[in-house]
C-alpha cells in the first residue's frame, strides 16, 4: 500500500541506545501501533475484524496512489457498490467512468474482473488462503498477501514501498532495487510475528508513512531505532538503494477537438485492449512519432486549426505531447462511426483519463 506521509507522532519518553547488533522486536512495533495506528476509511477499529471487500478495494486503489487521494474514490465506491457481489454485478463502463481521474486504469479492469471472479468461483466471499487469492485475476503477490494478513489474520507479508523503506534500512541493504527487492521480502516475512500479523503489516505501513518517511526520517520516535543498522550508519536515507532510472522516451501525437455549436464534444471509446482500454477518449492520432499529415487522421471533414502550447502528460513507460487541433461545427453535425457527440454537463458519467481531461480542459471545453 502506497500511503502520503501523515503528522508524526509526538516523542514519548527518552530514545533508546543503539544496538544496531540487536533483532527487531515485532512487539515494540505492534506496541508503537497500538498507540499510534492512523485512522483510515479502510481500516478496522481495535478489535474488529477488517471487511475483506474493503481491503482488497483500498489495496487495488491504493496501488501508486497516495492515502488523500484515494479517500473519496473508495467512499464513492463503497457507497454505489457496497459489496463485492454489487461491484461484479455493475457493467465495467461504469466501474470506469467512477474510476477516471485516479489513473492506472488497467487497476479498474482488473477490479472488476476479480469481483467477478470472487463471485463465480467463491460465492462472493474471498478466500482466506493467500494461494487461492493469488489465483484470482488482477491479485499479484502482494496484493494476496495484505488480503491475508489485514482481513483473514494470516501469517503473511505484504511488502509495499513503506515496508521496503523501512526494512531496507532496519537491515541496510544494499543491493539496489529492484534486485534487492527478494533480499527484502526474506527479511519480513521473518520479522513477521504469529501473533496480529495483520496489525503488525499495518504497524510497518504507518511506521514508513509517519516515522521512516523518504526525507528526514524521525528516528529519534521509531520504536526500532535501537536495531537500525541504517540509522546506526548515520545515513538512513540513503537506503532503499535505487538504480539509476534512465530518461523516458518521448512520444507525440495530435488531438482533434470537434465541438458543436450547442457545446457537444466529439469523444469515443479507445480499444478493448492496451493503454487504457475501453477508456472515454478525444480522437487522436496513433501516440508514436509527430504524424506529418495530422489531418489524415481526423475524424471528420472540418477546418481544424491548431491551438496554442500542447498538452503534456506522463504515463509510467513513456512521456506524451500532444498537439491540439480545434474544429467548431453546426449543430447538427452527425457523429462518424464508432463515435458520439457528449454534452460538458455529461463529461462525469464518461470514462475520461487525465490526459483527456487535460485535452478538454487545454481546449477550454467542460
Amino acid at each position: 500500500m502506497t500511503s502520503s506521509p501523515a503528522a508524526r507522532p509526538a516523542a514519548r519518553g527518552p530514545a533508546p541506545a543503539a544496538d544496531a547488533g540487536a533483532r527487531p522486536n515485532p512487539a515494540a512495533l505492534l506496541a508503537w501501533y497500538d498507540r499510534h495506528r492512523r485512522r483510515l476509511p479502510w481500516r478496522a477499529e481495535p478489535g474488529k475484524r477488517s471487511d475483506p471487500y474493503h481491503v482488497f478495494l483500498s489495496e487495488i486503489m491504493l496501488q501508486q496512489t497516495t492515502v488523500k487521494a484515494v479517500g473519496p474514490y473508495f467512499g464513492a465506491f463503497l457507497a454505489r457498490w457496497p459489496t463485492v457481489s454489487h461491484l461484479s454485478a455493475a457493467p465495467l463502463e461504469e466501474v470506469l467512468s467512477a474510476w477516471a481521474g485516479l489513473g492506472y486504469y488497467a487497476r479498474a479492469r482488473n477490479l472488476h474482473a476479480c469481483a467477478k471472479a470472487v463471485v463465480a468461483r467463491h460465492g462472493g466471499r474471498f478466500p482466506r488462503d493467500e494461494a487461492a487469492l493469488l489465483d484470482l485475476p488482477g491479485i499479484g503477490p502482494y496484493t494476496a498477501a495484505a488480503i491475508a494478513a489485514i482481513a483473514f489474520d494470516a501469517k503473511a507479508s505484504p511488502v509495499d514501498g513503506n515496508i521496503e523503506r523501512v526494512v531496507s534500512r532496519l537491515y541496510a541493504v544494499d543491493t539496489p532495487l529492484p534486485k534487492g527487492k527478494a533480499a527484502i521480502k526474506a527479511h519480513a516475512a521473518a520479522l513477521t510475528p504469529h501473533a496480529r500479523p495483520g496489525d503488525f503489516a499495518q504497524a510497518m505501513m504507518d511506521l514508513g508513512a509517519t516515522i521512516c518517511t523518504p526525507k528526514s526520517p524521525a528516528c529519534s520516535l521509531c520504536p526500532w531505532m535501537a536495531p537500525c543498522v541504517a540509522r546506526a550508519q548515520g545515513d538512513p536515507a540513503r537506503y532503499p538503494v535505487k538504480a539509476p532510472k534512465g530518461e523516458k522516451p518521448r512520444r507525440e501525437g495530435v488531438a482533434f477537438l470537434a465541438v458543436r455549436a450547442d457545446g457537444a464534444v466529439l469523444l469515443r471509446t479507445r480499444p478493448d485492449k492496451g493503454l487504457l482500454a475501453k477508456m472515454t477518449e478525444v480522437p487522436s492520432t496513433p501516440w508514436g512519432g509527430k504524424p506529418e499529415r495530422p489531418e489524415d487522421h481526423a475524424p471528420l471533414a472540418a477546418v481544424w486549426r491548431p491551438l496554442p502550447g500542447t498538452v503534456e502528460h506522463v504515463f509510467t513507460h513513456f512521456a506524451l505531447t500532444l498537439a491540439v487541433l480545434r474544429a467548431d461545427l453546426p449543430a447538427g453535425t452527425p457523429a462518424p462511426a464508432d463515435h458520439r457527440w457528449v454534452r460538458p454537463q455529461a463529461f462525469d458519467a464518461e470514462a475520461l483519463p487525465s490526459v483527456m481531461r487535460k485535452v478538454l480542459a487545454h481546449g477550454r471545453v467542460g
